[in-house]
């Protein structure tokens, strides 16, 4: 069931979101309906995710109301492919062609009907097979999915092209759209503000995009924000960082402290 507005979506499913170092819960409240109980995992180093979770399982009070059904939000690297040249049986071989470093995983997709492209991308096999054991209606999806869907419905404000930039898990993800589908995505790990203004004023070039008339749309966890701000806009006539609160009415899920803004898309729509 869906509520109209800025509400909450009613999602009986615990949604579990797994970054390379990151582990949380989180899941409607049942008492409030208009908000969502989020439960970060302190990650232990030195074990695996796989290890983790299964430690989280026995430790966290919200998973111990017998959940069967899960939404499973992981982030590893996309391949991003048109729908209309997807086919499943390719997707490990051209997946593992692309990207390097995640042989041996299982290999995943999610479809984006509105950007008529599909996210391709991996989970460890150890980790997936944690997940299936404890829960037995999964489905699963990229963290950045709600974002892209969100901030592509978003990109229709206004006439300028726009440069969108998701900082999360110590790395951005770069997009932009044109008309119904990708223009550009790509993903740089780092959490350093010159390497951060680098990469987007590459992208920026490549793209041809002009310095006075179109924008660069920051959201996330952004480094050292002031001065990552002052850097940009020596290049960059139109730099907005979107604020969640404002963007979403002050809901009651935007102060929620350190709550990611792929679970606030996720769990809110426009």
């Amino acid at each position: 069931m869906q509520e109209i507005g800025n509400k909450i979506l009613k999602k009986p499913r615990l949604t579990i979101r797994i970054g390379r170092h990151t582990l949380s819960f989180s899941a409607l409240n049942q008492e409030k309906g208009d908000n969502i109980i989020f439960e970060p995992y302190t990650v232990r180093s030195g074990i695996s995710m796989a290890a983790n979770l299964r430690e989280a399982l026995k430790e966290i009070d919200l998973l111990r109301n017998g959940w069967q059904r899960a939404m499973v939000m992981t982030d590893s690297p996309v391949l991003m492919i048109p729908i209309d040249e997807f086919k499943d049986g390719q997707k490990e071989l051209l997946y593992h062609h692309a990207i390097t470093g995640h042989e041996g995983e299982t290999v995943m997709s999610t479809v984006l009907p509105s950007l008529n492209a599909v996210a391709v991308y991996s989970m460890n096999k150890d980790l997936k097979l944690v997940i299936d054991d404890n829960f037995s209606d999964v489905r699963f999806t990229h963290v950045c999915t709600p974002v892209w869907n969100h901030l592509y419905r978003r990109s229709f404000t206004g006439v300028r092209q726009k440069l969108y930039a998701y900082f999360h898990d110590k790395k951005i993800d770069v997009f932009s759209f044109r008309q119904n589908r990708f223009r550009f995505t790509n993903s740089f790990d780092t959490n350093l503000p010159a390497d951060t203004v680098y990469f987007l004023l590459n992208v920026w070039k490549q793209l041809a995009f002009d310095n006075r008339r179109d924008e660069l749309h920051l959201v996330g966890e952004l480094p050292e924000r002031d001065g990552l701000l002052q850097e940009l806009r020596q290049f960059i006539q139109n730099v907005y960082v979107i604020n969640p609160k404002a963007e979403f009415n002050r809901a009651p899920i935007t102060e929620i402290k350190n709550l990611p803004y792929d679970l606030m898309t996720y769990f809110l729509r426009s």
